[in-house]
C-alpha cells in the first residue's frame, strides 16, 4: 500500500465533503483568476504565443497536483522559467515563430524527462549543488533583466535602442502601463487576497475597447484561439540544435525545481510533514511533459500563486482541481474578453510579480555573514547580466565558484592546537593564549572527516607542530569531531603511527567514534602498543595528560 501511495500521491487526499469542497472551490477560484492573466503575460515574456500561457496552466497543473507530494503548490508559468526559455532560444529562432514554439516544446520535454529520471533514481539531493547565495544573486539579476525587457511595453516605446536616438512614446500605452502598475502595487499591499490582476485586465480591456485603443496604434493581446490545446508531437530538431539545448535543459531543470523547493518547504512545514523532494521531481517532470504535449513551454511552481492558494485556505489538491476548471472555462468561453487588453497592462503584471525579487539588502547581509560567499554572489549577479541573453551562464559560474570554495575548504581542514580553557572546555590554545595541557605534549583537533581530501592536511599539521616543538614526546589527537574515514585516511593514520614510533613519540587518541575505530582496526592501525593510548572521553584524556611526566627534567 505504501508503494501505491508513493506512486499515486493523490490517494492521500482527504475524502471530500460539502464543507471541504466549499473552501477548496474558493481557493481554486482565487488562484484561477490570477493564473489566467499571469499565464498570458508570462507567455509573452517567453516569446511564445499568448494562449500557450493558458495551456501551460491547464493540463500541467492537473498532472502536477495528482503526482506531486506537495498538492497545494500552484504549477504553471513562472516569470523566471519563462525568462530562461527566452534566453535559451534567443538566436536559435524568431520569437513566436513555429520553430521557436517547437524548440520550447523540446525544452519542456527534455527538462521533464530529466526531472522524472532524477526523481525515480532518488537523486533529488543533486539540487543542493546550488547554494542560497548563488540562487539569490541569479534571481535578482534575472529580475533586473525581466524588468528591463518589460519597460518598453509598459512605457509605450518600441525598443531600448530607439529610446535615446528617436524617443517616441505612445502616450495611451504609457497611461495604461503606469496606472495599471500603480493599482497592482497598491492592491498587493492592501488587498492581497482580492483578484486585482483580473480586475485590472477587465477594466483596462473595457476602456481599451470603448476608446478605440487598438485602432489608434495601441498594442493589445489580440485574438486568442478558443478551445482545448491540440496534442503536439515534437518534430526532430536535429542533433546540432539538440546539443545547444543541453545546457539550458540542465539550468531550467535546476532553477525551476529550486523554485518548487521554496514553496514546497513552506507547504510541508505547515502540514508537519517531511518534504519528499524525489516525488515532487517526478510530479514536476510529468507536468513539464504535459506542457510539451500541449504545445507550451516548461512550467514550474509559482511561489506567489502557491502562497495565495494557502492564504485562500486550500487544504488539499482539490483546490487545484477547481482552479483547472476555472482555466478550462476561460479557454472554452472567456478568451474573447482578453482581445482588447493592452500589452502595457501585461507588462505591469509581470513587473509586479518580479519587482519584489530585487533585494539589495540581501547582498549587504551576506557580506556581513561571509565575504567569500558575498563575492561569489556578486560575480554571479554580474555574469548573469553581462551574459544576457545567455543568462544561464550566471548560474553555471555561480555553481562552479561555490563548488570550488567548498572543495578548497575540504582540502584545507581546520586543525587547531587546543588547551584547557578556565570554563573546562578545550579551545584554540593560541587564540585564547592558553598553556599546553602538559609539558612535552601537543594536543590537536581537526574539525573534519579524515578522508582523501583532508589526509594530507592531517599529516602536515602534525609534522609542522612536532617540527616547531622538538621536545614533543606526546601527541594527543582529539578525534571526536571525525565522523568518517576512508581508505586514504586510514593509510595516512597508519603512516602517522609509523613516523611517531620511529621518533619515540606516544600517540593519545581521545573520543574516537566507533565507525572510525572499526575501520582503523580492520586496517591493523590500532594494534596494541605501549605508544598508543585510547581514551573514550575528553575527561579521561585530560586526566592522563595531567599525569604525564616529562622525560627531560629541564622541560
Amino acid at each position: 500500500m505504501s508503494r501505491l501511495l508513493r506512486l499515486f500521491p493523490f490517494l492521500r487526499w482527504p475524502r471530500p465533503d460539502a464543507a471541504l469542497l466549499r473552501g477548496e472551490a474558493l481557493a481554486g477560484l482565487t488562484v484561477g483568476l490570477m493564473v489566467i492573466p499571469q499565464g498570458v503575460a508570462y507567455a509573452a515574456l517567453a516569446g511564445m504565443p499568448l494562449v500557450t500561457g493558458i495551456y501551460a496552466s491547464l493540463l500541467p497543473a492537473l498532472i502536477a497536483v495528482l503526482f506531486s507530494a506537495s498538492p497545494r503548490l500552484s504549477v504553471g508559468p513562472t516569470a523566471l522559467t519563462c525568462l530562461l526559455v527566452f534566453a535559451s532560444l534567443s538566436g536559435l529562432a524568431e520569437p513566436g515563430s513555429a520553430q521557436w514554439v517547437a524548440l520550447a516544446v523540446w525544452l519542456a520535454l527534455l527538462t521533464g524527462l530529466l526531472q522524472i529520471a532524477l526523481g525515480f533514481a532518488r537523486f533529488g539531493w543533486l539540487l543542493n549543488l546550488v547554494n542560497s547565495p548563488v540562487l539569490m544573486a541569479f534571481t535578482q539579476a534575472a529580475a533586473v533583466l525581466i524588468i528591463a525587457s518589460q519597460l518598453p511595453a509598459l512605457l509605450g516605446f518600441t525598443e531600448w535602442e530607439t529610446l535615446f536616438t528617436q524617443p517616441a512614446f505612445h502616450l495611451p500605452s504609457l497611461a495604461f502601463g503606469v496606472v495599471g502598475l500603480a493599482v497592482l502595487v497598491l492592491a498587493r499591499r492592501w488587498r492581497p487576497g482580492f483578484p486585482t490582476v483580473l480586475a485590472v485586465m477587465a477594466v483596462s480591456g473595457a476602456i481599451s475597447y470603448f476608446t478605440g485603443f487598438e485602432a489608434k496604434g495601441g498594442a493589445v493581446v489580440g485574438t486568442l484561439p478558443q478551445g482545448l490545446p491540440a496534442l503536439v508531437w515534437p518534430t526532430w530538431p536535429g542533433w546540432s540544435i539538440l546539443g545547444q539545448l543541453v545546457v539550458p535543459t540542465l539550468v531550467i531543470t535546476l532553477v525551476s525545481f529550486l523554485e518548487t523547493a521554496s514553496s514546497a518547504k513552506v507547504d510541508n512545514g505547515q502540514r508537519g510533514q517531511r518534504w519528499d523532494q524525489d516525488q515532487d521531481l517526478i510530479g514536476q517532470g510529468l507536468a513539464k511533459l504535459a506542457a510539451a504535449f500541449s504545445g507550451a513551454f516548461p512550467t514550474s511552481s509559482s511561489f506567489s500563486r502557491s502562497a495565495l492558494n494557502l492564504y485562500a485556505g486550500a487544504k488539499s489538491g482539490w483546490a487545484t482541481l477547481f482552479m483547472v476548471v476555472v482555466v478550462l472555462a476561460a479557454l472554452l468561453v472567456f478568451l474573447p474578453l482578453l482581445h482588447h487588453v493592452p500589452m502595457a497592462v501585461l507588462a505591469a503584471i509581470v513587473l509586479v510579480a518580479v519587482i519584489g525579487l530585487i533585494k539589495p539588502r540581501a547582498f549587504v547581509q551576506l557580506w556581513q555573514l561571509s565575504r567569500v560567499e558575498a563575492v561569489i554572489a556578486g560575480i554571479t549577479f554580474a555574469v548573469t547580466l553581462l551574459a544576457a541573453p545567455r543568462l544561464y551562464w550566471g548560474v553555471l559560474a555561480g555553481v562552479l565558484m561555490a563548488l570550488s570554495h567548498f572543495l578548497y575548504l575540504r582540502l584545507h581542514p581546520r586543525i587547531i592546537e587546543v588547551g584547557l580553557h578556565p570554563d573546562g572546555s578545550l579551545r584554540d590554545r593560541h587564540l585564547w593564549q592558553l598553556p599546553p595541557l602538559s609539558p612535552g605534549l601537543v594536543a590537536l583537533r581537526m574539525d573534519a572527516a579524515l578522508d582523501f581530501a583532508t589526509a594530507n592536511g592531517f599529516e602536515r599539521a602534525i609534522a609542522e607542530h612536532i617540527g616547531a616543538n622538538p621536545a614533543t614526546r606526546h601527541v594527543m589527537w582529539i578525534a571526536h569531531p571525525i565522523n568518517w574515514i576512508d581508505a586514504t585516511g586510514a593509510e595516512a593514520f597508519g603512516r602517522l603511527r609509523a613516523q611517531l614510533d620511529e621518533q619515540q613519540i606516544d600517540l593519545h587518541l581521545v573520543g574516537i567514534k566507533l565507525p572510525v575505530e572499526n575501520v582503523l582496526r580492520r586496517a591493523g592501525h590500532l594494534n596494541e602498543s605501549p605508544r598508543l593510548h585510547l581514551y573514550r572521553t575528553e575527561a579521561d584524556g585530560l586526566r592522563a595528560a595531567s599525569e604525564l611526566i616529562p622525560e627531560d627534567p629541564s622541560i
